[in-house]
């Protein structure tokens, strides 16, 4: 068949489906992209072909930010619970490397997006071309080059006949669930014009098997030994939980054990909040109930996560001297950390298996009145009455309460995110969405946009900080073009909440995290900036309703729910307020030598929480 190579790649694209389970799924489900002079005539041209005649059916749509293309397409597929993923193509140069951030949040959250930068001409003809970088030691060296490490997949293809082999082990990668992550097929701008008889095979219908990778028998009876040996196991459930749809196994598990789960930022929704074996968040920004159990357990059973910083609090978390990890986990990579003992497997079968070779043990572990304790503090922390401005728990109870237990909530930067894995309720595996792994300010709208294209019968809340509003909006107007409906929650506090309280218990003082004039000090400690948040979004096509009170911020939410547009609801909060304590702790240096007392106080408080770290060996 004698196409373009772009033309080539879109109808390749549109033929490809997963299969787990026995379902079968579109496994590109569309592309983003923003045209320039790099892919205009090639991808462009192919995308406008497939949709004016209908021969290949691979959806386009208009994003305004590269980036924020890459963090929809993120959204998206982790909502697709990794069994779905969109292409994302730009043109040469900045157009291309605007993904780059997008690709590291991709790869550090192990979620399928597929990156088709456009590049330099493979000719060279017409060398040094618009925006080429000119590397003296190589004629083959492009900006692209930085997708290299931040890829778990990159190929250049520089002749239409190396197209095959460059898209096949794009789509290997894309569906293979412990190698999965930002996926790069640069494609020069000349190479996308041009023509080549391809075999017609490749355009046929393939479909990728998703595969759940059994347990090793003599690693689950390892592991089911160690955990026999237990007096207060834990069970921490990481994403792997979610993507895997173990939420039934783990509930069984937790059941049958009376082992209490505690979760992470990736698996928080794995078990329903209420649920009798559930104990909250771990780790740095966790509840005070799952940290007091981690510090006491003995054993450990991680399940499908790659224990980042918070969750073990900077390794503080398991003060237990002889604590032992017995990992559940469908990349080696993570199941071998902690020195554990590991069980290389997908985590619903990780964990039928490790029930079953229990034997029937099971513990009693009473922790109930704690729960119940902590429950009653966050009820007060929804309902604090702070004023004149109220607090971000408040909000984030007043959206609690507004979403049904499909609905999703957003977010990924900012002091959001720990506030919200100590308070919110989550109801629902895929209710709770908050990007972590990167915690990219930017995310949320765009993610939220990804994240309602893969399911749009849940409402989608994304909430959002003047912080991360300011740094990415514009997919307000993707959004808005599409008629893609979201309800976006944007709080406005005047500055950077999370590194202000971070700033200050670090001996900093809050420096540079104001949103305000340059006062007569030389720091940013005038009056606020006129900055009318809602009036931009209002003026990006938004419905805006402004609240001043959590009163109007529970009613602007249910008038929200009823839009049938996209809704911005503004509120301002006081960054000052009281947020409960995770009684836990994060690893962020402070300068050992100095001449403020501020930071010398921090400096002896770093040092006394330094001396609880463990190697865990």
């Amino acid at each position: 068949m004698r196409l373009t190579v772009g033309q080539a790649v879109v109808r390749f694209l549109a033929n490809q489906w997963t299969e787990r389970d026995g379902v079968e799924r579109r496994a590109i489900a569309g592309c983003f992209g923003i045209f320039g002079h790099g892919n205009v005539a090639g991808l462009g041209q192919a995308l406008l072909q497939a949709q004016r005649t209908g021969e290949a059916d691979l959806p386009y749509r208009l994003a305004r930010n590269e980036q924020a293309m890459v963090h929809a397409a993120a959204g998206f597929a982790r909502m697709s619970n990794r069994l779905q993923a969109y292409a994302c193509t730009a043109s040469i140069g900045p157009g291309s490397t605007n993904m780059l951030t997008g690709a590291a949040l991709a790869t550090v959250n192990r979620l399928p997006v597929l990156l088709l930068p456009s590049d330099i001409f493979a000719t060279r003809v017409a060398a040094p071309v618009l925006q080429e970088l000119e590397d003296p030691t190589g004629y083959d060296v492009s900006v692209n080059d930085a997708f290299r490490p931040l890829s778990r997949f990159f190929d250049r293809v520089w002749r239409p006949e190396q197209l095959p082999s460059a898209l096949l082990g794009a789509m290997r990668v894309l569906t293979d669930p412990a190698e999965t992550g930002a996926v790069t097929v640069c494609l020069p701008q000349d190479l996308q014009a041009e023509a080549y008889e391809f075999p017609d095979a490749l355009f046929a219908k393939r479909v990728w098997h998703v595969v759940r990778p059994p347990a090793e028998a003599s690693f689950v009876s390892r592991a089911a030994a160690v955990v026999k040996t237990a007096q207060r196991p834990l069970i921490i459930a990481g994403g792997g939980v979610i993507y895997s749809e173990a939420s039934g196994e783990l509930d069984q598990f937790a059941r049958e054990t009376g082992i209490p789960v505690a979760d992470t930022q990736a698996g928080k929704g794995a078990l329903s909040w209420d649920h009798p074996q559930s104990v909250g968040g771990v780790g740095s920004t966790g509840s005070p109930v799952a940290n007091r159990l981690a510090r006491e357990a003995d054993v450990i059973i991680g399940v499908g996560t790659r224990y980042s910083d918070f969750t073990t609090a900077s390794r503080t978390a398991f003060q237990h001297p002889d604590v032992k990890f017995v990992n559940i986990n469908v990349a080696g990579f993570d199941a071998a950390k902690q020195s554990a003992y590991p069980i290389v497997a997908d985590a619903r079968a990780g964990l039928s298996a490790l029930l079953g070779a229990l034997d029937g043990s099971s513990w009693e572990l009473d922790h109930a009145a704690e729960v119940a304790a902590w429950q009653a503090t966050v009820d007060h922390a929804y309902h604090l009455g702070h004023g004149p401005l109220p607090s971000q728990p408040e909000v984030i109870g007043a959206v609690n309460d507004a979403c049904g237990a499909r609905d999703v909530v957003v977010q990924a930067a900012g002091s959001l995110p720990g506030d919200l894995q100590m308070l919110w309720r989550a109801r629902d595996p895929k209710q709770y969405h908050v990007e972590y792994g990167y915690s990219c300010m930017g995310f949320e709208i765009a993610g939220a946009l990804g994240i309602k294209l893969a399911d749009p019968s849940r409402e989608v809340f994304a909430m959002v900080g003047d912080g991360s509003y300011l740094m990415m909006a514009q997919e307000i107007v993707t959004a808005v073009a599409d008629g893609i409906k979201l309800v976006i929650v944007l709080i406005q506090n005047h500055g950077f909440a999370s590194i202000g309280s971070l700033s200050e218990s670090l001996g900093s003082q809050r420096f540079g995290t104001s949103y305000r004039y340059r006062g007569a000090s030389g720091d940013y400690d005038g009056g606020h900036l006129p900055v009318d948040l809602a009036a931009n979004a209002e003026s990006l096509g938004a419905n805006v309703i402004r609240c001043r009170t959590i009163a109007d911020l529970a009613d602007g939410l249910k008038r929200a729910r009823e839009a049938d547009r996209l809704t911005v609801v503004h509120i301002e909060t006081d960054p000052l307020a009281p947020v409960p304590s995770s009684e836990s702790w994060w690893d962020v240096p402070v300068p050992a030598v100095s001449s403020l007392t501020s930071t010398q106080d921090a400096r002896t408080a770093y040092d006394a929480a330094k001396r609880l770290q463990r190697p865990y060996l």
